[in-house]
C-alpha cells in the first residue's frame, strides 16, 4: 500500500512493526485529533477498551504539526521546529505505550486545516480511512472552542463523506477538550467509561511532558473532568462508574451529506433550551 502525504515529515508508525497494509486492516476504533495529545486526553475510553485485548485494534491520526503549542520551563527556549520533533517523538511513545495498531501523523499547518477551500486534509484522511476502514470514529465535537479542533472535526467529515457510504464508518462520535459538554442534555450525552486503568491513563499523559511541563496541567485537569462527569452526572443516583469521558453521536453528519454542521449543533442547543424551559416552568419559574 502506498500514500502520497504532502506534508514534510508526515508519517504512518507501527508500533509493533506489523506490515502496514495488516496493521492498518486491523483498526476498529479510530481517534482523529487536531494536535499531538488530543487524542489521549479526548479518547481514552477507546484506548482503555482496546488495550490488552490481543491484537492491536485502536488507530489514531494527529493532523496538525504541533509548532505552536505553548512553552514554558526547559521547553520555553525551543524553536517551532524543534518543539516539532518533540512532539512528534511523544506521540510515538504514547502509541507504544498505547498499544495502538497504527499511528499517523499528518502534520498540516493549523491554518490549512482551518481553510475549507484546502482539499488536501480531507483527501489525505480519507486515504488512512479507507486502508483501515474503522467501525467506530471519534474526533472533536462542533463546539469545542479551540479554531483548530473545529477545523479537524470539519474535515474528519469532509473526508469521510468522499467515502462511498458502504465504506463509511458506523459511528462518529465528538468529544471533549475544549469546552465540556455540560451544554448537552443529559439523554444526549454519550457517556463513555474512563475508569479502572489509572496507571495506563496517566502513563499516556505523562508522555506530553513537552505540555504538561510546558505550563499546562492537562493531565490534572482531565482526570477532575472525568471523576466530576461522574459524579455530577446524576443527582439522583449512586455513581455507577469512577470516570467518565462525554461524547455527542455525530453519526447523522456521515448518514446524511446534507446536513451541516451548524444545523446539526444548533440542535442540540435548542433541545437543551426546551429542557431548561420546561424545568424552570415545573420548579414555578
Amino acid at each position: 500500500m502506498s500514500f502520497t502525504f504532502s506534508q514534510p515529515g508526515a508519517e504512518i508508525f507501527i508500533p509493533d512493526g506489523a506490515p502496514e497494509t495488516q496493521a492498518l486492516a486491523r483498526v476498529k476504533s479510530l481517534i482523529v485529533g487536531a494536535h499531538q495529545d488530543d487524542v489521549e486526553f479526548m479518547g481514552f475510553p477507546l484506548i482503555r477498551d482496546a488495550y490488552g485485548t490481543g491484537e492491536p485494534s485502536l488507530g489514531a491520526v494527529v493532523m496538525s504539526n504541533g509548532a505552536g503549542s505553548p512553552r514554558a520551563g526547559v521547553y520555553a527556549d525551543c524553536t517551532d521546529e524543534q518543539m516539532q520533533a518533540i512532539r512528534r517523538q511523544e506521540q510515538r511513545l504514547a502509541a507504544q505505550v498505547g498499544r495502538y495498531a497504527a499511528m499517523v501523523q499528518l502534520r498540516f499547518t493549523s491554518k490549512a486545516l482551518r481553510n475549507p477551500a484546502d482539499p488536501a486534509p480531507a483527501a489525505e484522511l480519507a486515504a488512512v480511512l479507507r486502508a483501515m476502514k474503522p467501525e467506530t470514529v471519534m474526533t472533536h465535537n462542533f463546539a469545542d472552542k479551540h479554531n483548530t479542533h473545529l477545523g479537524t472535526a470539519l474535515n474528519v467529515v469532509r473526508a469521510i463523506r468522499l467515502l462511498p457510504k458502504a465504506d463509511r464508518p458506523k459511528r462518529l462520535l465528538g468529544g471533549e477538550i475544549w469546552r465540556s459538554l455540560d451544554w448537552v442534555s443529559d439523554q444526549e450525552k454519550v457517556r463513555l467509561d474512563a475508569g479502572g486503568r489509572d496507571a495506563l491513563a496517566a502513563a499516556l499523559m505523562g508522555v506530553f511532558d513537552s505540555q504538561i511541563a510546558g505550563g499546562k496541567r492537562y493531565d490534572l485537569a482531565t482526570f477532575g473532568r472525568r471523576r466530576a462527569n461522574a459524579t455530577y452526572g446524576d443527582s439522583h443516583a449512586v455513581d455507577d462508574l469512577e470516570q467518565v469521558a462525554f461524547a455527542i453521536d455525530m453519526t447523522p453528519m456521515i448518514e446524511d451529506d446534507s446536513l451541516a454542521p451548524m444545523d446539526f449543533i444548533q440542535g442540540f442547543v435548542d433541545r437543551f433550551v426546551g429542557e431548561l424551559r420546561d424545568t424552570l416552568r415545573s420548579a414555578g419559574g
